[in-house]
């Protein structure tokens, strides 16, 4: 394909691109007004070895994983609606909570997500709070050098919407809506060309030169012609 022919098609069927644009865009656009306000806020906690032990590093490190599952488990979010006092059963609340360890920081971050800002900072706080009270409980037991410090990093936590993004979901689908239509676009000219309706078409797909072409005009008069014209009443023929 050609500068010309690229031009040729851009011409032709550029606004079906810029229909399927628009179109996608605005679409994404509406569906966003259609969204719930969605909040979310994150508590990071950190389990930092009580001394700089290689051994006692990769302890704390493998423990991580363990401290994630456990701080996911239906009882423990029961005590945290207990002490939150929140107006949802535990299933929801870990339906609406993110916990993920990171090894190389040594830290734990939870995230809960709420349609009220300060219920989803509640909710982290919270958690973190009940895991951080459990382990000091527990390494309270052991002897300094072996323990694990845990604690929230910082209690000011901020929040943040996630949902609705109505600009960032407009270019999305905006850019969704570019890709189908350049596909349609590439497609439609696709199938024009395997009808082999222009010299370069039969050339492109048969791999040999056009020698002639009848044209259209021509085509059309001679078609004219092979139809019978009908008489005026009241006229006779003559040999």
């Amino acid at each position: 394909m050609n500068i010309q022919e690229l031009m040729r098609i851009v011409r032709r069927r550029g606004w079906i691109v810029v229909a399927a644009t628009l179109l996608t865009a605005l679409a994404a656009w509406g569906v966003s007004l259609l969204q719930k306000d969605l909040y979310s806020a994150t508590a990071f906690v950190s389990t930092v070895p009580a001394r700089p032990d290689m051994g006692l590093g990769m302890t704390a490190k493998d423990l991580l994983r363990n401290f994630a599952e456990n701080i996911k488990t239906p009882e423990n979010a029961q005590r945290v609606i207990e002490r939150a006092q929140l107006d949802m059963n535990p299933y929801d609340l870990l339906g609406n909570l993110q916990v993920e360890p990171d090894s190389s920081t040594f830290t734990i971050k939870i995230e809960a997500r709420n349609a009220d800002p300060e219920v989803a900072k509640l909710m982290a706080l919270t958690m973190a709070d009940e895991f951080v009270e459990e382990r000091t409980q527990y390494y309270a037991q052991l002897d300094k050098s072996d323990r694990i410090e845990v604690k929230i990093r910082s209690r000011a936590i901020p929040y943040a919407q996630i949902q609705p993004k109505p600009l960032l979901n407009a270019i999305a689908g905006a850019m969704l809506g570019l890709l189908l239509g350049v596909a349609l676009v590439f497609a439609l000219t696709w199938m024009e060309t395997d009808y082999l309706r222009t010299p370069a078409a039969v050339e492109r797909t048969l791999g040999v030169p056009v020698l002639g072409a009848v044209p259209a005009s021509s085509v059309k008069r001679a078609a004219m012609q092979s139809v019978p014209q009908p008489q005026r009443v009241g006229t006779t023929s003559t040999a």
